[in-house]
């Protein structure tokens, strides 16, 4: 006899994936790297605080946490992080060059040294934010870590300076910061770390100037490399204002590699001339110093993370422009690589299975995991079936879009009842949603509710024009894209057109907001770390890295003061309507808990009396990292979706909703 298929209403399919195992399974490794021949990179620990390890593989196959709690390996340089380690392996051992979380310092660890434990190179500064690394790359020959340096000099989240530096690796700066050595002046806001030539006489890196972003416009800088390690002549090879720069290296040769936007695409070039010019992304948006998408192999070939709205990992061959992809299952590979000699590593994932750590063999063009390696905690057939589609938007503009059905393997819904479904915004707004396996999004699929993930016009992986449609339309494009898409599903008899919510958190919690403001499209919505008020967040209420974001995004302030009231949720907290969900982390500086208090202010002063909750988690900054917490964010958010629209999901607790 076959599987019995039950008849349920959408929202009440029972499911094995509750709160507790989509948290658990929360994040994904990041940061590979080779140390040696062995094979590194952080993972998650949502349980444990959320920290970040550092996992090492041993040539015989064999993993380990390096550092146990409560050891943190991420870094907050322009709050949102980067490369945070780096390491050699010396005849004794690992040396690890690490950043630690709690204080930000460089710490140096050599796990065969007799004390075994991490050693601190770098101060403890008390004025603003501190004293902050990223993107450390070691140079022994000098005995320095060379890297970035971001000092806060007072206490506004502005009052910053960031520089190339070179740390010593014997200790002498741990208490004097007069003995780091500043590698170049603080003629520019922003840097990534360096890069040096193989004949060690060049180095190059990245940088650019408020109001751009590193989208927008970077500037590719070369300087020379004198003998006793100071940098000189430092000069503009490439970029500007309008051109993009998102990763630079060096070729074994000697040439100068880099990921250029000129054309409108991220494509990569090789002493100035285009490898491999297609409308295709060979780079991406640099919201982390160090992200990698080329890494050069010792032969002359080139790793590369490419593609059109999805990404691949491949070998390019700079003499003939050829990429070859790498074979296997995976859909969406992310922006890390590591190279050692014709190893690369990489990180990928699929909407069957969660980021993974795939190494590729650059001479037979074979991949295979060897860490984190997905492993199923339920049954597959609960997993969603997504599908990649392109809607009409206004003017007739394409919106790109990926739609998961509910799903389930032993339930379909009643056939006269159409489904509810929540829209997804992603955060950026420069970003996009990639195509993989998430238990969150599954967490609601296999219960009856379907999920529309959006990239709305100026998300990523389409090109420099789909980027600019956002420029100075902020609140437009992202809310009528998203819009657009809910009433085409609704339109064409996908989903229930009285039962559609909207959810997003950062930059997709504004879109959300922005939505139940200014749209009657949703019955309900879910807002998570959101921005709420546009002249609050920019003038005194974010970090230094997005404090001139707007400027793209909305207009210049000066310019057009009238828009960023007319467009913010605050300035009409009266006009929304549909019952909401508003949650905000304590300890959030990239849009803090003043803007959910704003917002709810206004609210009560207006005498709106809309069924809502607000729930702020203490510990929590911008995105969430604890277990705990991310078991209360979905369950609440299902019970807001179950008290609106008429659902009876088993075993959830009612979140209590006020007016």
């Amino acid at each position: 006899m076959g599987d019995i298929v039950q008849t349920l209403a959408y929202g009440s399919w029972p499911s094995p994936i509750d709160a507790s195992l989509a948290a658990a399974h929360d994040g994904h490794p990041e940061y590979v790297g080779f140390v040696g021949d062995e094979a590194w990179w952080t993972e998650p620990r949502p349980n444990e605080g959320g920290r970040r390890t550092l996992v090492r593989r041993r040539a015989d196959g064999s993993e380990e946490s390096v550092l146990p709690a409560p050891w943190n390996v991420r870094s907050r340089v322009i709050e949102y992080g980067g490369q945070p380690w780096t390491g050699t392996m010396l005849d004794t051992g690992p040396l690890i060059v690490f950043v630690n979380f709690v204080d930000q310092r460089l710490y140096v660890y050599e796990p065969a040294a007799p004390d075994g434990e991490p050693r601190p190179l770098t101060p403890v500064s008390l004025v603003g934010g501190g004293l902050r690394w990223v993107d450390p790359q070691l140079h022994l020959e000098r005995g320095e870590v060379w890297c970035v340096l971001e000092e806060f000099t007072g206490d506004g989240p502005t009052d910053v300076r960031r520089v190339v530096a070179a740390v010593p690796l014997d200790g002498s700066a741990e208490q004097d910061l007069d003995a780091v050595r500043e590698l170049t002046d603080d003629r520019h806001q922003f840097v990534t770390g360096p890069r040096v030539s193989p004949d060690g006489r060049r180095a190059a890196w990245l940088a650019w100037d408020h109001p751009r972003m590193p989208w927008d416009g970077t500037e590719l800088m070369l300087a020379d490399v004198a003998a006793d390690g100071t940098l000189h002549d430092a000069r503009r090879a490439a970029g500007g204002p309008d051109e993009s720069i998102a990763q630079v290296d060096w070729a074994a040769d000697g040439a100068l590699l880099y990921s250029s936007d000129r054309t409108g695409w991220w494509n990569l070039y090789r002493d100035g001339e285009p490898l491999c010019p297609r409308e295709e992304e060979f780079g991406g948006p640099l919201w982390k110093i160090g992200r990698r998408w080329f890494a050069p192999l010792a032969d002359g070939l080139i790793a590369v993370v490419h593609g059109r709205g999805a990404t691949a990992l491949g070998i390019l061959d700079p003499e003939t422009g050829e990429v070859v992809d790498t074979a296997g299952p995976w859909t969406e590979f992310a922006s890390n690589l590591a190279a050692n000699g014709s190893r690369v590593l990489g990180i990928a994932a699929s909407p069957r299975s969660a980021y993974e750590v795939v190494e590729l063999d650059a001479g037979t063009r074979r991949a295979r995991v060897i860490g984190d390696a997905h492993d199923d905690p339920v049954d597959p057939t609960y997993y969603p079936e997504p599908q990649i589609r392109t809607f009409n938007g206004p003017a007739g503009r394409e919106i790109h879009a990926h739609i998961y059905p509910p799903h389930h393997p032993a339930c379909v819904a009643p056939g006269d009842e159409l489904p509810p479904y929540v829209v997804w915004a992603h955060g950026g707004p420069t970003d996009r949603a990639p195509l993989v396996l998430d238990l969150q999004i599954a967490y609601f699929t296999s219960r009856g509710i379907g999920v529309a993930e959006v990239n709305y016009g100026g998300s990523t992986g389409h090109g420099r024009a789909y980027r600019n449609r956002l420029r100075e339309q902020w609140g437009v494009v992202d809310v009528e894209d998203c819009a657009a898409v809910a009433l085409a599903l609704a339109d064409e008899g996908t989903a229930d057109r009285d039962r559609l919510a909207i959810r997003g958190g950062s930059a997709g919690g504004w879109t959300a907001a922005a939505s139940l403001t200014t749209t009657d499209v949703y019955a309900c919505g879910t807002i998570l770390y959101p921005i709420l008020d546009l002249a609050g967040w920019s003038a005194e209420g974010t970090h230094d890295f997005e404090s001139q974001y707007l400027e793209t995004l909305v207009g210049p302030f000066a310019e057009v003061p009238g828009r960023y009231a007319e467009r913010s949720p605050t300035e009409h907290a009266d006009r929304i309507t549909a019952p909401f969900l508003l949650l905000q982390g304590l300890d959030d500086v990239i849009c803090p808990p003043a803007q959910c208090e704003r917002f709810l202010a206004r609210m009560e002063a207006e005498g709106r009396r809309v069924p809502h909750a607000y729930i702020a988690f203490e510990g929590e900054g911008h995105g969430f990292r604890r277990a705990d917490t991310m078991v209360r964010v979905l369950e609440s958010e299902l019970s807001l979706y179950a008290q609106v629209f008429g659902l009876n999901p088993a075993g959830i607790p009612t979140l209590e909703l006020t007016k």
